[in-house]
């Protein structure tokens, strides 16, 4: 009986569980421990650990009794090559290193040496060593793993060699299905497609030896005709294009992104992922040829399109935009950013055609005001919307929102809502589980009452709220999402003016509460909050937060007395990453400018 017992604890229980709270079951008796290590463990095949940043020891500790694992994905920020080498090996067939700013590309080469079997690669890297070095290593990582399937890398840094990839071209293995490289010049991204001219045999269905990309991402100095020509030529197979360029200087008109290449990516018929997107933080680079009668062709071409995602497209208006809304009889997401003539007429028939949009993102939008939501609130599958900066949407629609049943993610960044608008919400059964008021200026203390404390889901549900840049809260807002919030996981109170100690003091104490149900904090922002005095040491140290991964305390008091707060609280908890840098939660950007002294 007593291993019938343990057997069904292993099998009906701790295998649902996360390692964290593996970790914490295990810690309750001898008899939990001994399934945590020896029945569940071992039964792993897939560890995500991207959730916080390991250093060497905690990682070997963890990943001791991990045998059986086929796919690993690791946050780097803390790890050296000797210690990823440490912890790959030919097990592996999936591997994901994100935020490596330690690692030299010496890891690439220990990477073809250590997991020959690999089929999903993925690579976030600073560039730490010469294009040459970092060449040479690529090639031996990509003659060492002749079974990739799915490769991501990606390069960042102030010093990046955009020729860095210059050798793929000649290395990439047969057996690649998806591909993702940043950055890339637009020359060697056409020399690159030369290697993936597809013979007639594999157009018919008779076997070939010839490369079957379906995945292609690529960061570039430039879109072009004869890039997207050149893609169309070599991967009519392809079922998912995203390309993003960042111009340094305006393209000649004869170089540039025109209706010709928009058209061209009707020769891919199975295309059901689009992105074209130009990102520049001057707004007067953008794909300046390309008006409605661009978008139209593109409508007509890609019937088939289930994802589209466009940027820099200043001179397309209403129509262009509806056109994809009404031709894409099967599109699901939609995104469009710094549409500066998108407006509310776009989405005047959206339910006749459209009803299937699960995620809507249209950010930077400013012409966008609550009668587009109104309309996209007959889209009764809405997962998300995001409608961040998009500074006339206001309390009007809240209402059309409160109705979405499926709705998990909500961005209101910027909107000139109010407290009293926040009444529908908070009254509401929607599900919402990510949540942005960035920038609110008209919301305070009052309206996150009204969304946390009316008896709706939101309280429920909420695991990430961000309140960044809004002047009007308080410790009384905090107050309120201590006493309601059993879910919230993730809380940015960045550039708020008015929180201090004593908010600290309220998260603290709630994470103390946990017959209360509620879920401990794993990421808190505290960037720029200069009423924060170093009296909040106490209330940032154990036995408070104990569920803490990641804490950015840039711009504060604390910044003055790194090395103190830093031998104070990282001592005691090695999962802890302290970020004086300004990284948004998780240090998703900027990671690559970090130094260890930093976290």
């Amino acid at each position: 009986m007593e291993e019938v017992a343990k057997s069904v604890l292993a099998e009906e229980i701790l295998k649902r569980l996360d390692l964290e709270n593996l970790c914490s079951v295990a810690c309750v008796s001898t008899a939990l421990r001994s399934a945590v290590v020896s029945d569940v463990l071992p039964s792993l095949t897939a560890l995500d650990l991207s959730g916080f940043s390991p250093e060497e020891e905690t990682l070997n500790h963890v990943l001791r009794g991990c045998i059986g694992l086929r796919s690993l994905t690791l946050n780097c920020l803390r790890l050296s090559v000797a210690a990823v080498r440490g912890v790959i090996g030919p097990h592996l067939q999936e591997l994901h290193l994100l935020r490596c700013s330690l690692l030299s590309s010496t890891v690439l080469s220990s990477i073809a040496t250590l997991c020959p079997n690999l089929r999903v690669l993925t690579l976030e890297m600073a560039d730490l060593d010469p294009p040459v070095v970092f060449q040479a290593n690529l090639t031996q990582l990509l003659n060492g793993c002749p079974y990739l399937e799915s490769l991501q890398l990606n390069i960042r840094g102030i010093l990046v060699d955009a020729t860095a990839f210059h050798c793929v071209r000649f290395s990439l293995p047969e057996t690649l299905k998806s591909l993702r490289l940043q950055p890339l010049l637009e020359s060697e991204a056409i020399l690159l497609m030369n290697r993936f001219k597809v013979t007639a045999s594999c157009l018919s269905k008779a076997p070939s030896s010839s490369f079957t990309l379906q995945s292609l991402s690529l960061v570039l100095d430039l879109i072009s005709d004869r890039l997207i020509i050149a893609i169309t030529a070599s991967l009519p197979l392809l079922v998912k294009l995203d390309l993003e360029d960042r111009p340094e200087k305006e393209p000649f008109p004869d170089n540039d992104l025109t209706y010709t290449g928009l058209q061209s990516l009707g020769y891919c018929h199975q295309l059901t992922t689009l992105s074209l997107v130009r990102t520049c933080y001057n707004r007067k680079i953008s794909f300046k040829r390309i008006n409605d009668m661009g978008i139209f062709l593109l409508s007509e071409a890609c019937r088939g399109l289930e994802s589209v995602r466009l940027g820099g497209f200043p001179k397309v208006s209403d129509a262009g935009f509806a056109s994809l809304l009404h031709s894409c009889r099967n599109l699901k997401r939609f995104e469009v950013r710094g549409a500066f003539l998108l407006s509310d007429l776009a989405f005047h028939d959206v339910t006749g055609s459209s009803c299937s949009l699960q995620e809507v993102r249209l950010s930077t939008c400013p012409l966008i005001t609550s009668e587009a939501v109104k309309k996209l609130g007959l889209c009764t599958n809405l997962e998300l919307l995001d409608l961040g900066s998009c500074k006339s949407i206001s309390d009007s629609c809240l209402n059309t929102v409160s109705a979405l049943r499926k709705l998990t993610s909500l961005n209101l960044a910027g909107a000139d809502v109010t407290d009293s608008g926040l009444v529908a919400l908070g009254k509401s059964d929607v599900p919402i589980m990510q949540l942005s008021f960035r920038g609110c200026k008209r919301v305070g203390d009052r309206g996150i009452s009204y969304l946390l404390n009316s008896g709706g889901t939101i309280s429920k549900t909420l695991s990430t709220l961000d309140l960044g840049h809004m002047p009007g809260i308080s410790d009384r807002a905090i107050h309120t999402i201590t006493r309601y919030c059993k879910a919230l996981t993730e809380l940015s109170l960045r550039s708020c003016f008015h929180v201090t100690d004593s908010s600290i003091e309220l998260l603290a104490t709630r994470e103390r509460q946990t017959e209360g149900g509620n879920k401990q904090l794993r990421k808190l922002n505290v960037h720029n909050c200069v009423s924060l005095t170093t009296g909040a040491l106490r209330w940032l140290s154990k036995p408070s937060f104990a569920g803490l991964h990641w804490l950015g305390l840039g711009q504060t008091r604390f910044a003055g007395r790194r090395e103190t707060v830093t031998a104070t609280i990282c001592e005691q908890r090695p999962w802890l990453t302290l970020c004086f840098d300004g990284c948004e939660l998780g240090c998703y950007d900027g990671w690559e400018f970090h130094t260890p002294q930093r976290h």
